[in-house]
């Protein structure tokens, strides 16, 4: 197999379960070295543990992405270990539904804090080592690396959704961001695009009767969608599934890969066809 991402260095937020798993799994065995982060240290380091035990390299660095001094020390960590960064994914996340006459001024920050906040914040914390990086290189006469960053939105944000007002407008945020980052960074060679997920199975999609939550900061959010919504959705997607985390995993290698070289700005749909 040809291994696309060969000795590049790669941050992947919330890759401790789900698609970040899967992503940080499938970037390792494409020859990148990888920075697995999860809100929890024992997942991110189990991750970490398949990677090498596959023969890969890879490093945990659990933490809360919101927090303020988080984004330096994932960077530093990612520098310090591996000498550089080439990749930066931002997809740590989870939702915290309500409809909007009932929301809360908590439950709208939250979700405008973890899907738009806390990427800016990592890009911001990542531009000397990407930006700088690639300007020095530019001055220098050479071939800037590859280097990109990738951001993970929703068709909740390109479409809205019900009971998601907090998450759709973070969403949709995250697209202008990325437009506006390979705005500035493309002379620098850098590009940046958006991943919008439909109906993966993951934690964030399973049935709401099963009960699971997480906790953030002291407070317990419950997670899932409705099993009947679970249904509906379903039949909407032409494909006639949900996709799995390993597929979604699939979206993000290929906007990190070279065959997306001259790609920048997009935002690619990766839904079974929901929303067409």
């Amino acid at each position: 197999m040809t291994r696309l991402l060969e000795q590049q260095v790669a941050i992947i937020t919330g890759s401790g379960r789900g698609i970040g798993a899967a992503a940080a799994r499938l970037f390792a065995q494409h020859g990148a070295r990888v920075v697995v982060n999860d809100l929890e240290a024992e997942p991110a380091e189990q991750v970490v543990a398949d990677i090498r035990a596959a023969g890969g390299e890879a490093i945990a660095v659990p933490g809360d992405v919101t927090a303020p001094d988080f984004p330096e020390r994932i960077v530093r960590a990612a520098v310090e270990t591996f000498g550089k960064l080439n990749i930066l994914v931002n997809n740590a996340g989870y939702t915290w539904d309500g409809v909007i006459h009932k929301m809360s001024d908590e439950q709208w920050q939250a979700m405008l804090d973890v899907h738009a906040t806390a990427p800016f914040r990592l890009i911001r914390a990542a531009a000397p080592f990407m930006r700088d990086a690639a300007k020095r290189e530019l001055a220098e006469g050479r071939m800037p690396e590859p280097r990109c960053i990738i951001n993970v939105s929703s068709t909740s944000g390109l479409h809205g959704n019900a009971g998601q007002a907090n998450y759709a407008t973070a969403k949709m945020g995250i697209v202008g961001l990325t437009k506006t980052v390979a705005k500035e960074w493309g002379p620098f060679g850098i590009r940046c695009n958006a991943v919008a997920f439909g109906f993966i199975e993951t934690r964030l999609t399973q049935s709401k009767e099963k009960g699971e939550t997480i906790e953030v900061h002291g407070k317990h959010v419950p997670l899932g969608i409705p099993e009947h919504l679970r249904q509906m959705a379903t039949m909407l997607i032409p494909l006639g599934r949900p996709g799995t985390p390993e597929e979604a995993a699939g979206g993000i290698l290929l906007l990190a890969s070279p065959f997306a070289a001259y790609i920048t700005g997009h935002v690619l749909e990766v839904t079974g066809g929901y929303g067409i």
